[in-house]
């Protein structure tokens, strides 16, 4: 029996949150090197499984199979195809640098709300969302995956209410407060998707008499299962609304910048850059997968909510006076050019959502990472309290700036690349749409430009001076993610390579071929 690579990258962490929260108390330090280097040894694993993958061979390749629930036909299924394989290597990739942003984000204040902060608990839960995350784009069997869909909601509900932001401008009544309202709306969003979901997902087995992909799969190949319209249509929808909550798209959003807002930094790099991939990423395997004709039939409407978020997001970024819920808001931006990648139901598109996901989560993880170390030094999330940092902070200033530069898609760096074949695949089948979309780049810049503008130039203000600049823990934070952006900017195959394979496998799903572009007959 081969080493089972997927359950081992998944179980690691697992394990790691075990062991990091039975660390005495006293033992803070102790904890957080362990959290750490249970992350490292994740991400080890993860790139064996880059290693081992082969682009061209099968659709999904590491499986694993067992029986689980034999009653029900639930069976514990693991495969990866290049899609998943891409987004599991992000999320181990980036754990370790929320770990080590997060270093003294837990540590106790000698104040009556410091035993809601236990420093063991905080990395023990990152740990456990990086388990469910990971497994969750390994799991080729449907009702496991829904399993984790739902559970990682509990450890990201207490990391966002317990271990809210620090830099309130309110009472710590008020804060606490703010946090529950943003914990409480995070998890009834979410549970109100899953439950949709999971009315899907029993509707589903009864069609199908199986959980498995493969197996759903191989019945529709040979002819021995089939959907009546007007069934798979309802089943789509219970599946779409759970992943267009999570991913988020408009109007099913308004829970992210509360959460993002109240949170700590990592842990609104965890949201956004991790979890909420998880969504667009379903979108693609399940959505596509089991539903060809529903996925379609559903394509106008879900690009026009798409064009939304997309306009939406970017034009509420410009408006904002708090930075971190500006960074929320361009990321419920750029997960409308992800979502209508995916239904522009080109390669193109396709290739570039997969790209983007990847891509924003550096990026934003940067951003939001840099955003982070300033409003930790000021004490304050909002603009206008801040001015002229870069004559006091250079460092800080400029990875800052090339974190602002990767959210516009600024040529030469990772999303450029990913924005660029999003627009190109839908302007190739919606023309209409992607002219639209192009209004997101422009009010991307804006509001990125603005917020270098108002925090970084300028006359030095007096809760400025003074500012220490990036310590070498920051910087180990910070600068691999600016060199992947660097890197992948200009060379993006390592990625293309693997994700490609994967888009023409759902290509074929939706029975979708590339456009044709007109060529007008020489005269």
């Amino acid at each position: 029996m081969s080493f089972p690579l997927l359950t081992a990258t998944a179980a690691l962490p697992a394990i790691g949150a075990i062991a990091t929260a039975a660390v005495p108390a006293a033992r803070r330090t102790t904890a957080k090197w362990l959290a750490l280097l249970f992350s490292l040894a994740t991400l080890v694993l993860a790139g064996i499984a880059l290693a081992r993958f082969e682009p061209g061979g099968a659709r999904y390749q590491l499986t694993e199979s067992h029986a689980w629930i034999k009653d029900f036909g639930v069976r514990y299924e693991l495969g990866v195809d290049g899609i998943g394989l891409a987004l599991m290597a992000l999320t181990a990739l980036l754990i370790p640098f929320v770990i080590l942003a997060g270093w003294h984000d837990a540590d106790p204040l000698e104040t009556k709300s410091s035993r809601w902060r236990p420093t063991q608990g905080f990395f023990a839960l990152i740990l456990m969302v990086e388990a469910m995350v990971i497994l969750s784009f390994e799991a080729t069997d449907v009702f496991l995956f829904y399993i984790l869909f739902e559970a990682m909601l509990i450890p990201m509900y207490f990391l966002i209410g317990g271990f809210g932001d620090r830099a309130h401008t309110g009472s710590d009544e008020k804060a606490a407060a703010q946090r529950s309202y943003a914990a409480v709306k995070f998890l009834l969003y979410n549970l109100v998707g899953g439950l949709i979901m999971l009315a899907a997902v029993i509707g589903l087995y009864v069609v199908a008499g199986t959980f498995s992909l493969s197996e759903i799969a191989e019945a529709r190949a040979g002819g021995s299962l089939s959907m009546a319209t007007g069934t798979e249509r309802w089943l789509f929808l219970g599946f779409f609304f759970a992943f267009a909550v999570k991913a988020p798209l408009w109007p099913l959003h308004t829970w992210l910048p509360n959460a993002m807002g109240e949170a700590t930094s990592p842990v609104a790099v965890l949201i956004t850059a991790v979890v909420d991939k998880v969504g667009t990423f379903a979108m693609l395997r399940f959505c596509l997968q089991l539903f060809p004709e529903a996925s379609k039939w559903a394509t106008p409407v879900i690009i026009v909510l798409a064009l939304i978020s997309i306009v939406y997001g970017a034009l509420l970024a410009v408006g904002q006076r708090d930075i971190k819920r500006l960074i929320a808001y361009a990321s419920i931006s750029h997960f409308g050019f992800i979502i209508l990648g995916i239904f522009a139901m080109t390669s193109q598109g396709q290739s570039g959502a997969t790209l983007y996901m990847v891509n924003h989560g550096i990026s934003t993880a940067a951003l939001m990472l840099v955003a982070g170390f300033l409003i930790t030094r000021r004490g304050s999330r909002l603009i206008a309290d801040y001015g002229g940092v870069q004559k006091v902070a250079p460092i800080l200033a400029g990875t800052f700036l090339i974190g602002g530069l990767a959210t516009l898609s600024l040529p030469g760096l990772a999303p450029f690349v990913s924005e660029f074949l999003v627009l190109v695949g839908t302007f190739s089948a919606y023309p209409a749409a992607g002219v639209i979309a192009t209004t997101g780049i422009v009010l991307a810049a804006l509001y990125v430009l603005v917020l270098y503008q108002r925090t970084m130039t300028g006359p030095v203000k007096a809760g400025v001076q003074g500012m220490a600049d990036l310590k070498v823990r920051e910087l180990v934070v910070v600068l691999p993610l600016i060199a992947l952006l660097l890197f992948l900017g200009v060379y993006p195959k390592p990625l293309t390579e693997i994700v490609n394979p994967a888009v023409q496998h759902t290509m074929s799903d939706v029975q979708k071929k590339d456009p044709q572009p007109e060529v007008e007959a020489a005269k």
